[in-house]
């Protein structure tokens, strides 16, 4: 298991400083849970759709993806509250995925962080409804930050965020992953449905927080990087919980992968070897963020938190 490192990591001087990544994370998810409430709150449709979108929003999680566009913002010294409208946008993409993932066409789960699947509580055809309202409204969100992005930063904010959720990003890589079970694919293969189901919008993530920020070519070629590594390190460590974990802790049924005939990293390289790649990938991503002249104590500290994480 990775060791966990703690804070200060300081690469130059940032006029908005955190003690811990707690500190850092309980101001930015307090603010993320608002806005999340307040942009389903305000919409005009009818009343169930918006129930069953925020009942999966509400579930709690550990918005690690919107957490990861506050963190990059933060490492080039800008405000992270500029970035609230894309955090959110983030967060409704991930929890439509997991909506849709869940379905009985799907992976037929019925638990979802610790509560009911959607589709347990609103039926079918409301929860694929609420996933498409959540996809389609975070792009709407996009669309209203003017205020603080100009008109091309925005366009380039949608590029991402759109190929990163697409056939190109996580919908390819959901296909490639229902396709592959009950076949022994090759590590290669494994890596390809991870880096496209999983990594592309952690990917994301990182990249619209640099993109936000004004980061330059090199820069956002380095966090692209950095973010594939975690997002497969990511992945393994979900592999590794699946086996290991507490099924309380996570929220979902354990052994879940086994029972849908799917490849994972333990079954491949066995939990030893899955464990070693697991490190071999933090330990790439932090070496990343080590030659980056930018704040990055708290990107090393998620980085920290995705290796050693129960849930």
């Amino acid at each position: 298991m990775v060791k966990k490192r703690f804070f200060p990591y300081r690469r130059r001087n940032n006029p908005l400083q955190y003690s811990s990544l707690n500190d850092f994370t309980k101001t930015y998810k307090k603010l993320l849970e608002e806005q999340l409430k307040q942009s389903i709150d305000q919409l005009s449709a009818p009343s169930i759709i918006k129930d069953a979108m925020a009942y999966s929003l509400s579930a709690g999680g550990k918005r690690i993806r919107p957490l990861l566009l506050f963190a990059t913002m933060h490492a080039f010294g800008e405000d992270p509250k500029k970035g609230i409208l894309p955090a959110t946008a983030l967060e409704m993409i991930h929890t439509y995925s997991l909506i849709h993932d869940d379905l009985p066409s799907m992976d037929d789960d019925d638990l979802r962080r610790g509560i009911p699947t959607n589709h347990k509580v609103y039926g079918e055809a409301i929860a694929i409804l609420a996933g498409d309202g959540l996809l389609t409204y975070s792009f709407q969100l996009l669309t209203k930050m003017q205020k603080e992005f100009n008109g091309e930063t925005i366009v380039k904010a949608i590029e991402i965020l759109s190929q990163a959720a697409g056939p190109e990003g996580m919908v390819g890589g959901q296909v490639a992953d229902m396709e592959g079970e009950e076949k022994k694919l090759s590590q290669e293969e494994l890596e390809y449905i991870h880096i496209h189901k999983t990594g592309k919008l952690l990917i994301a993530s990182v990249l619209l927080g640099a993109v936000l920020s004004k980061g330059n070519q090199k820069q956002l070629q380095q966090l692209t990087n950095f973010a594939q590594h975690l997002g497969l390190a990511f992945q393994i460590r979900d592999d590794i919980l699946d086996l290991e974990g507490d099924e309380e802790l996570i929220g979902k049924r354990v052994g879940s992968d086994s029972y849908n005939h799917k490849s994972t990293y333990p079954a491949l390289l066995t939990m030893d070897g899955a464990k070693k790649e697991l490190d071999t990938h933090i330990n790439k991503a932090k070496a990343i963020l080590s030659e980056l002249s930018l704040d990055t104590g708290i990107l090393e500290a998620i980085t920290d938190l995705v290796a050693n994480r129960v849930s």
